[in-house]
């Protein structure tokens, strides 16, 4: 088995078997293949695809490439989610302690974001002393005494998926579907859970673009884990204005305690209990939806959520001062309004430009290892469907750096289009993948 007849035989449209798709990634990943004839396979799949079955292989070679979590130590069935990441999309933060305080067992790994905003964790570590980096054996035993943690990946998780990302980055082989799906699912299935959600963005805050891409992601997906044992759904989710109000990562924190109070905002709660309601019909049998909803409800309604995010961020260290007063949690020195010179309607949103503006604000990062500012971001007052007058603050920019605010602003200003006719707001959920 060599190399130069995989690329041959990808380059004419055939499926590549078990072997040759583990051949390549284990020989890609240990050095001993070289990263040019990776780049041909590759750009072979992106103009002749893969199937199904070839998907899965990608996916499982990637997947046992490193270390994969044995959770079989925490009692019960183990629930995650995934997002394929969106602009102001602290889902994470609102969902997880609803799901355990609920009674189901959130064990999950989260990595950081490369791009307009921090991930999850650098979200999470805007909190005093908060503790991403878990040893597995800590992470177990924090689960199963707290029914809930989320620490940061290890780079021993899907090795040969940072490798071939990496490639395909400089080598346009980014936007295929199959390395898409196989590239999320490697990582997500190394981490253990046997439930999994999938919140799969469209729109233009999407890396997926159109809801014909997202859709064919998400039955890529849910493919992958169910052919691997998993219980896995996928939710088509919109993202062509920012989830919530906030962008950054403090910021973020703050919306997200909010939403746990019950004082957060509708898009945000909606989309939580869209997710977690699936969740709960995978692994409890003869489950009602509109019953799951209600009952995820319920857990901010009698405040169990907001005292198991409490719990948990105690768990890791975190300061508890912080999440009962968001106040002291960090805030920016400098801020900026973008005003509104004219009457209207938000006609509409590019929502990677808001993504955008705020990464130039210092919340998230352009390079690798890159720090964020954890106070910098935006928080939005009008999204699409709102009216808008002449002087009215559509957003307000924050940075600890104030050089970095008016370089946002015009970023941001370019993201919107008003209109004179009132448009409808964008529809939140479009489809659930079983």
């Amino acid at each position: 088995m060599n190399m130069y007849d995989i690329i041959t035989k990808k380059k004419h449209g055939e499926t590549l078997s078990t072997e040759e798709i583990h051949f390549f990634v284990q020989g890609f990943t240990d050095g001993t293949i070289p990263d040019y004839q990776v780049s041909a396979l590759l750009m072979a799949i992106c103009l002749k695809l893969m199937d199904d079955r070839e998907t899965a292989d990608l996916t499982k070679a990637m997947m046992h490439s490193g270390d994969v979590l044995d959770l079989s130590a925490i009692n019960g069935i183990k629930v995650d989610k995934h997002s394929t990441g969106g602009v102001g999309d602290k889902t994470t933060l609102v969902l997880a302690p609803m799901l355990s305080a609920y009674g189901l067992t959130v064990a999950k790994m989260s990595g950081r974001a490369l791009g307009h905003t921090g991930g999850t964790i650098d979200k999470l570590e805007s909190i005093s002393g908060f503790r991403t980096a878990l040893a597995e054996d800590e992470f177990i035993r924090q689960v199963n005494l707290h029914r809930i943690a989320v620490a940061a990946q290890t780079k021993d998780i899907a090795p040969a998926d940072k490798k071939l990302y990496a490639l395909r980055d400089v080598t346009a082989t980014v936007d295929n579907m199959s390395l898409i799906a196989s590239s999320i699912m490697s990582k997500k299935l190394a981490c253990g859970a046997d439930a999994i959600v999938l919140d799969v963005k469209t729109g233009s805050g999407s890396f997926a673009g159109s809801y014909e891409n997202s859709l064919d992601l998400a039955q890529k997906m849910v493919s992958i884990g169910k052919s691997m044992g998993k219980k896995v759904c996928g939710v088509i989710t919109d993202m062509n204005q920012p989830l919530g109000n906030a962008v950054g990562n403090a910021l973020e924190v703050m919306e997200a305690i909010e939403t746990l109070q019950g004082k957060g905002p509708s898009d945000l709660l909606e989309l939580c209990m869209s997710l977690g309601s699936e969740l709960i019909c995978m692994v409890e049998e003869d489950c009602n939806i509109e019953k799951a909803r209600q009952a995820l409800k319920d857990t901010i309604d009698n405040g169990s959520a907001f005292e198991k995010f409490v719990e948990f961020v105690k768990a890791q260290g975190g300061a508890e001062e912080e999440v009962r007063n968001i106040s002291l949690l960090p805030r920016a020195k400098h801020a900026l309004d973008f005003i509104s010179k004219e009457n209207g309607f938000v006609g509409s949103i590019e929502c990677n430009e808001v993504g955008m503006a705020s990464l130039l604000t210092g919340a998230g990062r352009e390079v690798k290892d890159a720090p964020v500012d954890p106070a910098a971001g935006i928080y939005i007052y009008k999204k699409i469907g709102d009216p808008v007058a002449s002087g009215d603050c559509i957003a307000r920019l924050y940075s600890s750096d104030q050089s970095k605010l008016n370089p946002a602003l015009e970023r941001l200003k370019a993201a919107y289009h008003l209109s004179q006719i009132q448009p409808q707001r964008p529809t939140l959920i479009y489809q659930t993948v079983k």
